[in-house]
């Protein structure tokens, strides 16, 4: 993989610079916000490694000026910073993973690998609707009653499945190992908050939800007429 890691912790960068290139991934590391935005810009990357804390520009920014030029590199964040609201804020803003420190390196690995993938869905590409919500796969659209919802790649995977299985409830574990190839503890905390995001995106100030929480089970796309 290209990856860039916008880090200003330089001891931090190089060491994961090495690691990675110990992996054979081609690394490029940059070390303040504006460097990373401009570097993102101009050259194609797998997948990007942000820091949040970074001078000139922090790394909420970059992600939100990135995704609003239509920017959809993946983007792992790693930051010491592990308040809920601080992870809720970087998935808000476009990342696909949020990674605290300290975290052991094969974590890492494996977050990195799980952003990086695209297109794991094997069903042919078609619209799927659920009552108002719309999402096209082949243009990676989503829609509200006619508005349009931003979403990152991980998010838009996990909507997509659970949109395919409209209708009934899909167990946690089984989410988890479709959307980031994990067990289900290693991603417990993580399905939890892309949930509640998706929930902010799509079904905040509408009547209807769509999204549903079975405790101790699972989450799914249900239409309650349908019932």
């Amino acid at each position: 993989m290209h990856i860039l890691i916008a880090e200003d912790q330089k001891i931090m960068a190089s060491s994961l610079k090495r690691s990675l290139q110990g992996e054979n991934h081609s690394v490029q590391v940059v070390f303040d916000g504006h460097d990373a935005l401009e570097m993102a810009r101009s050259a194609d990357y797998d997948a990007i490694v942000l820091n949040v804390m970074l001078p000139g520009i922090d790394g909420f920014e970059v992600m939100k000026r990135l995704r609003k030029i239509g920017n959809r590199t993946p983007i792992l964040v790693l930051s010491s910073r592990s308040m809920v609201s601080d992870i809720v804020k970087g998935l808000d803003n476009g990342a696909d993973d949020y990674v605290t420190r300290p975290f052991y390196f094969e974590e890492f690995l494996a977050r990195l690998r799980s952003v990086s993938r695209r297109g794991s869905l094997s069903a042919p590409p078609s619209v799927i609707q659920v009552r108002d919500l719309i999402l096209n796969p082949t243009s990676r659209e989503v829609m509200r009653s006619g508005k349009k919802c931003y979403l990152s790649p991980t998010q838009f995977r996990l909507l997509e499945f659970l949109m395919r299985r409209a209708g009934r409830v899909v167990p946690s574990g089984r989410i988890v190992r479709f959307v980031w190839s994990s067990s289900d503890s290693f991603h417990k905390n993580t399905l939890h908050t892309f949930i509640s995001v998706l929930r902010k995106k799509l079904d905040r100030g509408y009547e209807v939800k769509l999204i549903v929480t079975a405790r101790n089970s699972g989450y799914g796309i249900i239409d309650p007429a349908s019932k």
